[in-house]
């Protein structure tokens, strides 16, 4: 098989659908072990000396009230973990971890959709 250049690899994204890719991501994430999205979020974050050394470079995010929304705060847990729908639903009934080592970037959107369906979150 014969190795593709970068711009012969974006070329092909574009050629791409949605759905196509997202499948890309998945096989990837299937086959390396990597969520691909999650590496690129966090590679920017690498390159400032100072704002590493101020915050920890990995965290958590729990859920500790699912609030009013909870089907909603359900739907996006399991989104994120890729977890059932009863597992899921026990995150959110009882509280606790969503994800663990994670980018503070990363944690940040997490934050911001969970927070946006209602639940209160914590980051550690």
């Amino acid at each position: 098989m014969a190795k593709l250049t970068k711009d012969e690899f974006i070329n092909s994204l574009k050629e791409m659908t949605l759905l196509e890719i997202k499948e890309l991501v998945d096989a990837m994430k299937e086959e390396f072990g990597v969520d691909p999205s999650a590496v690129a979020v966090a590679a920017p974050a690498q390159g400032g000396a100072a704002e590493s050394s101020d915050s920890p470079s990995t965290v958590t995010v729990s859920i500790k009230d699912a609030g009013a929304a909870k089907i909603n705060v359900i739907k996006i847990i399991k989104e994120l973990t890729g977890l059932g729908l009863k597992e899921s639903k026990d995150i959110a009934d009882k509280g606790g971890v969503v994800k663990e080592n994670i980018s503070t970037t990363e944690a940040d959107d997490i934050k911001a959709k969970l927070e946006e369906a209602g639940a209160t979150v914590e980051v550690k």
